[in-house]
């Protein structure tokens, strides 16, 4: 039995008094100080790690005036604080001891689209996609583009002066920065704008904090004009922050926006931002240039812009690989092919850009004539993307290049910490030859890609922090690339802020650092807002690369066994890909219908991680406590928790706060499936429930829905009983008393009966061994999942008749336990029981060569997860073996005539299966039905989730960001579709209507009746 977990840090008092005065001065966000809180918002995409005192998450500038107000009393003069946008920093910028103040949660509107002057006000929570989702149906979008944009707020891209590619095109973000609405150190709000001559000496005027600032920062401006222009490079991607070299616009305004945007939070709290918005191209296109090393990629990518393309970006053979097995490859990889004989060890990506299609396919054959011409005859090949989705899918590909740097096995991984390097374009390849040689002489791998027609580099070196040889290398070949880096012209922060390397900025700013240090000092004048990064005053320090708590302090701890036991939960690194707005993203439902970060797959792998952490300090292994647990007397074990429940001194277990965590979670896998490092919080999510409740007692509604597998076979004797229950309002507050809720009825329709009296007979493995070889070949295998068998037999009974029409021979798999609802719950030693047994009876079946079909996708999958290293045959999804045999479907016009076909698949299917969408559109397609794919993200059922009274808010929250848009928006033409039960069963109990399953649909399409399925009232 695991003990009684107590974290180490505890709030300091000031911090206490500091949240109350909070309130009691009208502070109407949320204020967090829990551990799970601190614990999650100690680490970002970093090597480091900080725990902050609080956070804070405002709901408004008039809380962040509140903030500053509070913060300028005596008795909290030692408080410090940071801003946080999307929390994806790469060097630590956000973290801090202090107080961290989130604007992501709540100060997420657009409040403003102008498309006449083009100008977009927003407040600082805002996430790029977002706003550019909004701006599309006015033709407008908002340019700097990034990696992390369906994540990143534009008060971070401000506070980072983000950019990335095409930044050569469209600049960075403080070049679409027209107004800054900033909370300052002492609560004045101010809008800061460019200034006329007239308005700025207006405001030096002023005896305010407004009027220091600006009366500093124009006094620099002037007196150190000739300096700036010799120190600062003349670089796309200048020195960001405190830029002294764009103070002067050039049309000659003042504009401190030059001096905010870069300034990490060390100047002013942003509050809202007023940003300039440009035309969406109306054309389109991406040459992929394929070579065999990546040296020859990188000079030819100066022969690329050379050609005038918008933007270049080129990818080493290490990325490319991690890219082949991501779940975006399927969708791309047509435009990257084999070379007979010849490897491909790097691409370049050109962009080219129209007006019309006519300029565009001029512009196509100018690049594709260069390439084919003598020297630049260099490459393997190259293919062209011209449609939208194909465009935005190689761009998600190369946007996820930073987190797939992470998805690697082992300890030693991937890091940033010289990840953004910037030199004059035309020194780069030579610059990268340097960089190269000075890692592989440090004996380090390392993956490359960059910018290149900005001279950024991004390169992440593969270090394991537990080591202390490891640890030395980041101070040592940081170093090294400063120098190297200084040699050639360039910067250390091309593109991903300073944060901990703020140590590096009195070498690169040389004597002009002091003017630095007054513009923070003007500012900041206690060094309150983000101390240690950019600028201190004088006589305080710059934060110092290793003087800083790393991560790996915390998993030298755990252990490497341990990390490699629990599913990638201590290797996340805090890329945030679980933080997608988009609701029609199936990544991590939870956080987007909580907007809260500890439930979300980075959320609780660091409290998973944590958690590990506090066990490990006590000597535990929770692989040999679960051994332990499943080997002890349930009786004597069920009173130590009856006694461990009722205890009030485990209170304050921290458990409880990862428990917490894990209850929201719906067990989807989009996490396992999207997240780039490969994090799967179901399956380290049913390791801890195993432990904690071997400690606690559970709810009671937790063994009847582990039970529901075998339990649905005696139910269904009592069907008449059991609907009685579940549809009186009596008999549903007994069921919530139980913890469960929504639950289906049961239908009269029989699986059995219906098999019997088809005369489809049961798959025994004897059976199906007397079939000759002919008759294998020609039969099929449904594996019926007991909550389809029950609650949904006609899929079943669809799927016989549709294999019939296809002229094979249906046999029905036996009813088994697959065990999915007991490994999501914990009760793992009771799955690998029945796992074990489902497993010889389905490799018996396919060792005679007959196809395994199943019917619904989650329950599917589930025999290649979690019956991964059991089961060795492939039970195969409905378009799977559809694919197969196109050639037995034949469709009738007049049963699609005048008709439109839609699908909605199970999230867990997008994610883990991402070919099925292609498949079933193939499927169709054979038929003669071009398919749609609805965008929607996740229904909110989730298996068993939706039927747990305690989630229900959250699953019908979910169930209204996408699912309700469709199906209230579908015609009496329009056939919809869902392959998941527990989708199905979502749109029964809220909007009262019956989608069929596709094999239904196509049922009925090949036996030429008209009258098929679509989403009838119930």
């Amino acid at each position: 039995m695991i003990p009684r977990l107590r974290p180490n840090g505890s709030i300091p008092l000031p911090a206490v008094g500091f949240f109350q005065r909070l309130i009691e001065a009208g502070f109407d966000g949320d204020l967090e100080s829990g551990a799970a809180s601190r614990t999650v918002f100690s680490t970002d995409n970093s090597i480091y790690q900080i725990e902050p005192t609080g956070i804070l998450f405002p709901r408004g500038v008039e809380d962040l005036q509140i903030t500053a107000a509070v913060l300028s009393e005596p008795a909290f003069r030692e408080i410090t604080v940071a801003p946080r946008g999307g929390g994806t920093g790469t060097n630590g910028q956000s973290l801090t001891s202090g107080i961290v103040v989130d604007c992501s949660r709540h100060m997420n509107s657009i409040l403003e689209i102008d498309p006449i002057t083009r100008i977009a006000r927003v407040q600082a929570g805002v996430v790029k996609d977002q706003l550019n989702q909004a701006l599309k149906p006015y033709g407008l979008f908002f340019a700097p583009e990034l990696s992390t944009s369906n994540r990143a707020t534009i008060g971070g891209m401000v506070s980072t002066d983000a950019c990335g590619q095409g930044s050569c095109l469209y600049g960075k973000t403080s070049n679409h920065v027209l107004g800054l609405r900033i909370v300052l150190a002492d609560g004045s709000d101010w809008w800061s704008r460019p200034l006329d001559e007239a308005a700025l000496e207006e405001i030096v005027a002023r005896e305010d904090r407004v009027g220091e600032i600006h009366r500093t920062v124009d006094r620099i401006a002037r007196e150190k004009r000739d300096r700036i222009a010799e120190i600062f490079p003349k670089l796309n991607r200048y020195m960001t922050g405190y830029d002294l070299a764009h103070i002067r616009r050039s049309d000659g305004r003042f504009d401190l926006n030059a001096i905010l945007c870069g300034s990490e939070g060390t100047l002013a709290m942003i509050a809202e931002a007023e940003l300039n918005l440009l035309p969406i191209p109306a054309h389109a296109a991406l040459i992929n240039i394929r070579y065999g090393d990546f040296n020859t990629a990188l000079e030819d990518a100066r022969t690329l812009v050379a050609l005038n393309v918008a933007s270049v970006e080129t990818v080493d053979e290490k990325v490319l690989g991690l890219a082949r097995g991501d779940i975006v490859w399927t969708g791309i990889a047509r435009f990257f092919p084999d070379d007979a004989g010849r490897t491909t060890n790097g691409i370049n990506i050109a962009e080219v850009l129209a007006d019309d299609e006519a300029e565009l396919e001029r512009k196509l054959a100018e690049v594709t004539a260069a390439l084919a011409t003598g020297a630049n005859a260099r490459h393997l090949g190259y293919t062209i993307a011209r449609d939208h989705a194909d465009v935005e899918a190689i761009w998600s590909m190369r946007k996820r290049a930073v987190g797939l740097l992470g998805n690697v096995d082992g300890p030693v991984r991937p890091v940033a910490f010289v990840e953004d390097t910037a030199v004059p374009p035309e020194n780069l390849a030579a610059y990268i030859r340097e960089f190269r040689a000075l890692l592989d002489g440090a004996g380090l791998s390392y993956g490359m890609f960059g910018h290149v027609d900005a001279g950024v580099l991004h390169v992440r070196p593969a270090l394991d922090l537990t080591r202390n040889d490891h640890v030395r290398l980041v101070r040592e070949v940081s170093d090294a690339v400063v120098a190297l880096t200084r040699r050639y012209g360039g910067v250390l922060w091309g593109e991903h802020g300073k944060g901990v390397r703020s140590e590096y900025v009195p070498e690169f700013f040389g004597d002009l650092y002091p003017s630095l240090q007054e513009i923070k000092r003007a500012f900041d004048p206690e060094n309150r807002l983000n101390p240690g990064k950019v600028a201190a005053p004088s006589g305080q320090a710059l934060l110092k690369i290793d003087d800083v708590p790393l991560r790996g302090d915390t998993d030298r701890i755990i252990g490497n066994e341990i990390r490699a036991a629990f599913d990638n939960a201590a290797y996340c690194n805090g890329n945030g890909a679980c933080f997608d707005f988009d609701k029609t993203s199936p990544m991590c439902p939870s956080y987007k219908a909580t907007r809260d970060r500890r439930f979300s797959p980075k959320g609780r792998a660091a409290l998973m991680r944590e958690w590990l952490r506090l066990l490990a300090e006590k000597g535990i292994d929770p692989r040999q406590e679960a051994k332990r647990l499943r080997q002890s007397v349930p009786l004597a074990r069920f009173a130590r928790r009856v006694f461990n429940s009722l205890n009030p001194q485990n209170r304050d277990d921290f458990s409880h706060e990862v428990r917490a965590s894990m209850d929201t979670c719906l067990a989807c896998k989009a996490c396992a499936g999207q997240c780039p490092v490969k994090v799967s919080v179901p399956a380290f999510r049913s390791k801890f429930l195993e432990l904690y409740y071997g400690r606690y007692l559970r709810p009671l509604k937790d063994p009847l829905v582990a039970a529901i597998e075998t339990t649905l076979p005696l139910v269904h004797r009592i069907r008449p009983a059991y609907n009685l229950v579940v549809g009186t309002r009596a008999g549903r507050m007994m069921m919530r008393v139980a913890g469960l809720t929504s639950l289906p009825r049961l239908p009269r329709i029989s699986l059995a009966k219906e098999a019997a009296r088809l005369g489809v007979p049961l798959a025994t493995p004897r059976r199906i061994e007397t079939l000759s070889p002919h008759e294998r070949e020609k039969s099929v295998i449904f594996v019926a999942d007991a909550f389809t068998a029950y609650f949904d037999p006609e899929v079943a009974v669809a799927a016989i008749g549709l294999a019939r029409k296809m002229g094979l021979s249906p046999f029905l798999a036996a009813s088994h336990v697959n065990g999915k609802a007991l490994h999501v719950h914990g009760y793992l030693g009771r799955f690998e029981a029945a796992a074990g047994r489902t497993a010889h009876y389905l490799q018996r079946l396919d060792d005679a060569g007959v196809a395994l079909v199943g019917l619904d996708p989650s329950m599917t999958l589930a025999f290649r997860s979690e019956y991964k290293g059991i089961l060795k045959a492939t039970i195969l999804l409905p378009q799977e073996w559809l694919v197969a045999n196109l050639g037995r479907l034949a469709a009738s016009p007049s049963a699609i005539k005048g008709r439109s076909f839609r699908l909605m698949s199970h999230c867990t299917e997008r994610t883990n299966a991402p070919a099925s969408i292609a498949q079933w559109k193939r499927v169709f397609g054979s038929l003669g039905i071009d398919l749609q794919a609805a965008e929607t993200g996740c229904c909110g059922m989730a298996g068993t989730f939706g039927h747990e009274a305690r989630n229900r808010p959250i699953s019908e929250r979910l169930y209204a960001m996408s699912w309700k848009r469709e199906i209230d928006a579908a015609g009496d033409t329009d056939s919809l579709m869902a392959t998941g039960y527990s989708c199905r069963s979502q749109v029964k109990e809220i909007d009262n209507k019956r989608l069929p399953h596709p094999f239904q649909v196509i049922d009925k399409i090949i036996s030429e009746n008209s009258d098929i399925p679509q989403a009838d009232v119930a």
